[in-house]
């Protein structure tokens, strides 16, 4: 090999990074007609760089084109070639709405060629470095910041926005919590919404799950190192099929979120709207805000604002993409299975299908039923709570309809079609213990989990039957798993109160119950609020910030990033009883 092919895909990232700069720029700032002109410059050659790049790049490694990436290669190779040609051989008197278009689609390529020039490096993830719960939690924090930043851009706001406020945001977004300081409708453009809704959708799969899929898409391979950080992610021991489940989780994740978006998008009313692109907006806004159980919205008073709190049709949508997105990729992807399997044993005679295998599996049928009894105890509690409270603006269809909201948004969707704030303290206590509880493993909610909160009730029935083991479903619950279960509790429960006791200090005009909810909501990435979020102090915000990272990616792995494993020794100690009561 005559020349070194990492000096070219070097070059390659060092021109696409002043290409990122430039987007901030343009996006972020406002510019003369002369700075923008050469921006607009810069992208073609930065387009013509990507080109010449990636055809080298087949020159020197001719093992390239036998790997499937060399279609996609060769169709973004010619894409840029035709942006190329309308910008430099076009006639002077085109349309000039078809030069804007390929302006557009210039800087759009521009950033792609950034991400894979990124990718082209090969900077990969090692074992000896980083253990799993360090690469986790330094995703978090790259996108949080990064977040941050763009938040910050003039363009982002109306009015402007503190580096502080900037951070909680980009960390209640990316946390897909929903608390917010500023309103979202209100305070942050077009831009700034834009910006809000990347960082909830990158936030609710997981910065890994999309660099791991562009790895794949352009570079067709995925590290083998790579592939063990995910497996260790996503508690899969099936090392190799990280790929397959990227694509499922990716293809789970749009198909409901475009469904959803389109659903929304003809339950509301047109004339709530200055325009179709306003209305297509809201509509994919609202979709993935719900899906990733942010509880952003684009209205300042949620869901209750206006017409919105008697639209149920779009209520009822909400809600259910949100449970759909608090389930989690591995039980939707598992009763998906179950579907297909019943579906073929309805309409298949053969004597095989007289074998019922195990196809639902024990992970799936707890947090199911698990969520199922919590939602109809909720559902019932609030509609008796509220009947004659909040509920008491809707009419009897309107009041089961906004109790069962009611009753599932506090499982960390953060959406909210009656005053929080105006709950009688029974139906407080009742959302600080679903909100507690939450959604259920590897999903976009947050809490304890429905898992561990249905271990530990499982545990105490056990005792109570005097039996040492945890037995369901014809299966018994391995013993780290229930030791799982209760360290997850306890650290809640310690996380929470440190949280409230440092708050109550600093905020002593405060009513502590409001200090506890949102306590509680930040920490289970839930979204409501009794609104004290914007009128808290600096060091209050900052620990909430810290209770929505801790939340979101569980006080569990930040033990794990601290301490490495224990190296196991060929010994153990006599065991003995302790008196715990």
């Amino acid at each position: 090999m005559f020349f070194n092919p990492k000096y070219l895909y070097r070059f390659s990232f060092w021109t696409s990074l002043l290409i990122l700069i430039l987007i901030l720029i343009d996006l972020g700032f406002h510019q003369n007609q002369q700075l923008e002109r050469q921006i607009e410059n810069y992208y073609y050659y930065a387009l013509l760089v990507g080109v010449v790049t990636t055809t080298l790049s087949y020159i020197i490694d001719s093992k390239r084109i036998k790997q499937n990436i060399a279609l996609i290669d060769l169709a973004g190779v010619g894409f840029a070639l035709f942006l190329l040609g309308i910008h430099f051989f076009a006639d002077p008197n085109l349309d000039l709405s078809l030069k804007l278009s390929a302006w557009h689609l210039e800087k759009y390529s521009a950033g792609l060629l950034f991400l894979k020039g990124l990718l082209d490096l090969r900077i990969e993830y090692k074992r000896s470095d980083l253990n799993p719960a360090q690469l986790f939690l330094i995703s978090f924090i790259s996108i949080i910041l990064f977040g941050t930043l763009l938040l910050s851009l003039p363009s982002a706001t109306v009015n402007g926005i503190s580096l502080l406020d900037a951070l909680f945001t980009a960390t209640s977004a990316v946390c897909v919590t929903g608390l917010i300081v500023l309103d979202t409708a209100v305070d942050f453009t077009s831009f700034g919404q834009g910006i809000i809704l990347l960082l909830i959708q990158v936030g609710g799969l997981g910065i890994l799950t999309f660099v791991s899929y562009f790895s794949y898409f352009f570079k067709g391979q995925i590290s083998y190192e790579k592939q063990i950080a995910m497996s260790s992610m996503n508690s899969s021991t099936a090392i190799g099929k990280e790929l397959t489940l990227l694509k499922h989780i990716l293809l789970i994740t749009l198909t409901i979120e475009a469904v959803s978006a389109v659903l929304i998008f003809y339950s509301v009313d047109r004339s709530s709207f200055s325009s179709v692109a306003d209305q297509a907006f809201f509509a994919i806004f609202h979709a993935i805000s719900a899906f990733c159980n942010a509880g952003f919205s684009t209205l300042s008073g949620s869901l209750q604002e206006g017409s919105f709190e008697f639209n149920y049709g779009l209520q009822i949508i909400v809600a259910l993409t949100f449970i759909l997105g608090g389930l989690g990729f591995p039980i939707v992807e598992n009763i998906v299975s179950y579907l297909k399997y019943r579906a073929k044993q309805l309409f298949s005679f053969s004597k095989e299908m007289n074998y019922r295998p195990w196809v639902l599996n024990l992970n799936s049928r707890i947090a199911l039923i698990t969520s199922a009894f919590l939602t109809a105890g909720g559902f019932i509690a609030f509609y008796a709570l509220e009947y004659h409270n909040t509920l008491g603006r809707h009419d009897e269809a309107g009041k089961l309809i906004t109790a069962f909201f009611g009753a599932v948004t506090p499982r960390t969707a953060g959406f909210n079609t009656v005053d929080t704030a105006s709950l009688l303290f029974p139906t407080t206590l009742l959302l600080f213990f679903l909100m507690w509880v939450g959604a259920s493993p590897k999903s976009t909610g947050g809490g304890i989990k429905t898992t561990t909160f249905a271990i530990a009730i499982l545990n105490i029935i056990s005792m109570a039957k005097g039996s040492s083991r945890i037995e369901i479903f014809r299966r018994e619950i391995v013993e780290v798993t229930i030791k799982r279960a209760f360290a997850m509790i306890a650290l809640s429960i310690i996380v929470i109160s440190i949280g409230i006791v440092i708050i109550a200090s600093q905020e002593p005009e405060m009513e502590m119950l409001n200090i506890a909810f949102e306590c509680v909501s930040a920490y289970s990435t839930v979204g409501l609020s009794m609104g004290i979020t914007a009128g808290l102090g600096s060091a209050s915000k900052l620990v909430l910030i810290l209770l929505m990272f801790i939340g979101r990616v569980s006080a569990l792995t930040v033990l794990f990033a601290i301490f490495r494993k224990t190296v196991v020794r060929n010994y153990r100690y006599p065991k003995e009883e302790i008196t715990i009561h």
